[in-house]
C-alpha cells in the first residue's frame, strides 16, 4: 500500500501527491512523458470557468484517452457542482472522441498499478464512473 506520507516528489511539482504516483506509474507501465502521454494538457483554453478543461493526462498511447485524478473529497463531498463539472468534462470530451477515465485518489494511492493499467484499458472504477 503506498501512503502519502511514503511519497518523495520533487519540490517543482505542479500538481498533487496522487498525480505525482499516477505519471511516475505510467511510466512504469511503459509510457513515456512528451511522446505517449502529456501531464496537464490545456483543451479548449483551460479551466472549466473559461469554457475550457485542464486534464491531468492526455494519451496518445493509447489513443483518444484522459485520465483525471479525483479527490475524493472535492469531488464527491464538495456537492453537486463538483460531480456537474467532472460530468460535463466527460461529455465535452466524448463529443471530441475522448474517453475521459477518473481514478479517484485513494484507490490510486492504495493499489496504483492496478488503477492505472485499468485507465489504460479505458476503464472507470472511481465513484463517478459508477465503479
Amino acid at each position: 500500500m503506498t501512503t502519502q506520507a511514503q511519497v518523495q516528489i520533487p519540490s517543482n511539482w505542479p500538481g498533487s501527491i496522487p498525480e505525482y504516483v499516477a505519471y511516475q506509474t505510467f511510466i512504469e507501465l511503459g509510457r513515456r512523458p512528451g511522446e505517449d502521454f502529456t501531464y496537464q494538457s490545456p483543451l479548449m483554453g483551460g479551466r472549466m470557468d473559461k469554457g475550457g478543461i485542464i486534464l491531468d493526462f492526455l494519451f496518445t498511447n493509447p489513443p483518444d484517452l484522459a485520465v483525471n485524478v479525483q479527490g475524493v473529497y472535492y469531488h464527491y463531498e464538495f456537492g453537486v457542482e463538483a460531480k456537474a463539472r467532472d460530468i460535463m468534462a466527460r461529455a465535452s470530451l466524448a463529443g471530441q472522441n475522448l474517453t475521459l477515465v477518473f481514478i479517484d485518489d485513494d484507490d490510486l494511492m492504495s493499489d496504483p498499478t492496478y488503477y492505472c493499467r485499468e485507465a489504460l484499458n479505458y476503464r472507470d472504477h472511481s465513484r463517478l464512473g459508477g465503479g
